[in-house]
């Protein structure tokens, strides 16, 4: 439960921006279509949705869920130095270590978080949360997009692939 109420804290930052370009975003209708189905569509996730199938995550991303994933996207992934994502497709249990680093249990929509510092995420650390200058980070990433709905969850687009402490 701490997982799901930090994650719930998570998201409330972003509604507390006012004026930004993250609050102003109204929360996406529920899709019927997957975390996962929703991020092909998308376009822009090519990258996350071949690690995300390198890691045999599709079928529990697929399932009920519900989750809240942060999802860089493919020009984050390109931020990573030359031959990572290369050498991360060729190991699937640290890929699948990084990307379970970008889920959290539960449904979170931005409107729901008044504060925190923290969350736990799928994999079981925790990854930082912080308010600078009007805007909201996890970890490294800037959270750029809030509330793409899903049917077994939500997405919020980061611009930086969160890497997990050692």
């Amino acid at each position: 439960m701490r997982g799901f109420t930090t994650a719930v804290l998570i998201t409330g930052f972003l509604g507390l921006l006012g004026g930004s370009d993250l609050s102003a975003q109204a929360p996406s209708p529920v899709s019927s279509a997957t975390v996962v189905d929703v991020a092909i569509k998308a376009g822009t996730f090519k990258t996350l949705v071949k690690a995300v199938q390198v890691a045999g995550l599709v079928e529990t991303l697929k399932g009920k869920g519900p989750f809240t994933v942060f999802a860089p996207t493919d020009a984050a992934f390109a931020k990573l130095p030359p031959g990572t994502i290369e050498a991360l497709l060729a190991d699937p249990a640290k890929l699948r270590a990084i990307l379970t680093y970008h889920v959290v249990s539960g449904r979170v929509l931005a409107a729901q978080v008044t504060g925190l510092r923290s969350a736990t995420t799928v994999n079981g650390q925790e990854v930082g949360i912080r308010l600078e200058g009007g805007k909201v980070f996890v970890g490294g990433a800037q959270v750029t997009a809030t509330d793409v709905a899903a049917s077994n969850g939500v997405i919020h687009v980061i611009d930086t692939v969160l890497l997990p402490p050692k």
